[in-house]
């Protein structure tokens, strides 16, 4: 039983509100219950719109891009997950150095592809990356020896206390995987973020985002994931720890740890969200046991799991 005023949500978003909605078809992971209802937003103003009044009725939220950082618990979540598919780009390459603004719905892969055919160099990096502009700014997103922060020029950004305000590279104080607001839990919503780039041959783009693409599928397993798991600790990396705890293929129901690279968890087939959380758990425990280092989630946690002991 839900307490969520789902009869005035529906009076204000009418056939974009979804109610009891599993949402193992929009998480990477191809896991999560049910949540109470799911509004699909279009665009930055659709997100404004939605914020708004998601706040004004004091309703919990959760805002969802490509589903690859989150997972939600096999008893769902009793809020409103705000479906980001604000996906519009613009490279504007008259400018010097040439400019991308993308909205937050937008693939981090879509947006390299498309700077980088428009011979816009430093985002080929982004490509093999399965998340969106939103949450990579959060998180400061990165790969090959680089990340969000490198590129980010500002982010048009809102918040429940200031409303929508434009920020610098500098006021996001990033850190590795991390923002100030992700450290301090704020409660802020990307709207869209404006990164800087370089001026190249489209060719030459186009091949390094080939040449990046093809090593990290070398070294990452296919199938359903997170991507990574777990942040690597400072001077070390979350996989070779959990490579030499002994997690490679370590399974828990229908989820494992991938035999190709430790700090991914791969669901085999009908996998649940506990099946993951239970490896999350077993191989952080492991970790610390044998290493004295805490594996901290790159992930998000939404919902209620069970903790049980893990041997």
């Amino acid at each position: 039983m839900t307490n969520l005023p789902l009869s005035k949500l529906q009076e204000i978003f009418g056939e974009r509100l979804q109610e009891n909605v599993r949402m193992t078809n929009y998480t990477t992971t191809r896991v999560g219950g049910a949540v109470t209802g799911m509004i699909s937003i279009n665009s930055s103003s659709e997100m404004e719109f939605a914020l708004t009044n998601i706040w004004e009725l004091d309703v919990p939220y959760h805002i969802l891009g490509s589903g690859s950082n989150l997972l939600i618990s096999d008893s769902g979540y009793d809020g409103i997950i705000l479906h980001n598919r604000s996906h519009n780009i613009r490279v504007i390459t008259k400018n010097d150095p040439p400019l991308v603004i993308a909205e937050s719905g937008a693939g981090l892969g879509q947006m390299a592809q498309l700077a980088s055919r428009r011979g816009v160099s430093g985002f080929e990096w982004a490509n093999s990356i399965p998340g969106t502009v939103g949450g990579a700014v959060y998180g400061n997103a990165g790969a090959h020896g680089t990340d969000v922060s490198q590129i980010l020029q500002s982010a048009l950004v809102m918040t429940r206390e200031g409303g929508t305000q434009l920020l610098s590279n500098e006021d996001m104080s990033f850190e590795y995987r991390s923002s100030r607001f992700k450290r301090e839990h704020k409660s802020i919503i990307i709207l869209e973020a404006t990164f800087v780039g370089q001026k190249a041959d489209p060719e030459d783009c186009m091949a390094l985002l080939h040449e990046l693409t093809e090593k990290r599928k070398k070294t990452q397993p296919v199938g359903p994931s997170f991507g990574s798991t777990f942040k690597n600790p400072p001077g070390n990396f979350a996989g070779k720890l959990l490579a030499e705890a002994g997690m490679k293929g370590v399974t828990c129901g229908g989820a494992s740890f991938s035999e190709k690279h430790a700090n991914f968890i791969v669901n085999n087939g009908g996998a649940t969200a506990q099946d993951y959380y239970c490896l999350i758990r077993k191989g952080q425990k492991r970790v610390k046991e044998m290493f004295d280092v805490d594996l901290n989630l790159e992930i998000e946690l939404l919902g209620e799991f069970e903790d049980v002991d893990q041997a």
